[in-house]
């Protein structure tokens, strides 16, 4: 699990890239967040003339041994192989924003407690029928965790030779909230009290209980390294979406976080490789409790705040329009020579 990946820095490209921004015809930095998009994807691909090539969202799968026992979810753990068929049947939120911004859209079975018939369509990557229950042992071997970074790793390597430069990654785990609290307290070193949330909707009590739970759970272990916290913690679907970002910044791909689900396996993949940072563009603010505590960890911003909670890719989808935006301004706004227009503005 060696990836190479290079780091954006460029001085030359981003002296140019900043030059051309700030000769289009606005005011030094009149477009807001949309001109650091456009010089972050400049940097990415290493051009003056970045373009958004076959944007897609891939929604991992997995069940977590932990919500067989019902004490950390309000939902049953059938609910994550029903969502599979509703994402295939095109019902749910991210078929309709993939189906909205043109996506392309993939979703892989990465150990869904259920076995789905091959003519679907889902991607088979399955690990396992889920994890064990982390209360008694590790959610999954070092061996299953290596697999789900090779499995992952080969659907975006698969995606970049069909020409996909574009990648937003989602999720589908019933109490995947719950392994994402304690990866996000083992990284963070925040307390399990300030991470955890409502998930798909516990009430005031449910919260308290997870909170105990999961505070024992991650008290009855000491992983040595990144790798053994998401094997000891985590869910094969964040395993593959964190061996899946780690894939797609090697290949040099704009990458879109999505929420707290996601977020929780960047910070898997960030402590493997810090680069990977460099690829990212954080799509949004999740209503999730601990995902603002994550996001001041990273020190980033996210491009949008609309109290989404959902998960599946949703925010990254939502946020294509405006990497498109800010890629096409960067390529096809007219500069002040180009206009006519003299070069000396006021604010």
């Amino acid at each position: 699990m060696t990836y190479r990946i290079k780091s954006v820095k460029n001085p030359e490209l981003e002296a140019k890239l900043q030059q051309k921004i700030n000769l289009k015809t606005k005011p030094i930095g009149a477009l807001g967040k949309l001109e650091d998009i456009a010089f972050k994807i400049g940097c990415i691909q290493q051009t003056e003339s970045p373009t958004i090539k076959k944007p897609t969202i891939v929604v991992f799968a997995g069940d977590h041994g932990i919500a067989t026992k019902g004490e950390v979810n309000p939902f049953p753990q059938e609910v994550t192989s029903q969502m599979v068929y509703n994402f295939i049947n095109g019902g749910a939120a991210i078929n309709i924003f993939s189906s909205t911004n043109h996506l392309n859209l993939k979703i892989v079975d990465a150990g869904v407690n259920h076995q789905f018939p091959e003519t679907l369509g889902i991607i088979d990557a399955k690990i396992d029928f889920g994890t064990k229950n982390y209360q008694e042992e590790p959610a999954m071997s070092l061996e299953q965790c290596q697999m789900a970074f090779a499995r992952s790793g080969e659907i975006v390597t698969k995606l970049n030779e069909e020409g996909t430069n574009t990648i937003g990654f989602g999720e589908m785990g019933i109490s995947n909230t719950s392994a994402a609290t304690l990866l996000m307290t083992y990284f963070t070193k925040i307390p399990i009290s300030e991470c955890v949330g409502s998930g798909t909707g516990l009430n005031e009590d449910g919260i308290l209980k997870k909170q105990e739970i999961l505070s024992q759970v991650y008290q009855k272990y000491s992983p040595k390294d990144a790798i053994e916290a998401l094997s000891i913690f985590g869910g094969f679907e964040i395993a593959m979406l964190t061996g899946a970002i780690l894939k797609a910044a090697e290949f040099k791909m704009t990458i879109l976080i999505d929420g707290f689900i996601v977020t929780s396996a960047l910070l898997v993949a960030q402590a493997i490789n810090k680069n990977v940072l460099d690829y990212c563009i954080f799509a949004h603010h999740s209503n999730e409790k601990g995902h603002s505590k994550m996001l001041e960890f990273l020190n980033k911003t996210p491009l949008l705040s609309l109290d989404l909670r959902l998960g599946e890719g949703t925010g990254a989808a939502l946020s294509i329009p405006l990497i498109r935006a800010a890629v096409n301004f960067l390529n096809d706004m007219a500069s002040f020579d180009s206009a006519g227009i003299s070069g000396e503005t006021k604010d």
